[in-house]
């Protein structure tokens, strides 16, 4: 699903960090060994029809990457 992010993720949790991460070795693989977390946070979203609403997003962090794979978990009311 295409969606953007429209201002600041708010609320941002800490769920895993690297060896409690299911798919830490593909996320090595792919962008490198580093210290990854896996987050999430509130933000409002723009969805590819155009609505925008409020969204729990899902993403892999680390801090010589960035955020990568970020993910819509669930919209919120």
């Amino acid at each position: 699903m295409y969606f953007e992010i429209i201002g600041e993720i708010e609320s941002i949790e800490t769920i895993a960090i690297s060896g409690r991460i299911r798919g830490i070795m593909r996320l090595r693989k792919q962008y490198g060994s580093a210290k990854w977390g896996k987050l999430k946070g509130v933000a409002k979203v723009r969805l590819q029809n155009g609505s925008i609403w409020d969204a729990e997003i899902h993403w892999y962090e680390a801090h010589s990457v960035g955020r990568k794979k970020l993910k819509i978990k669930r919209l919120l009311d």
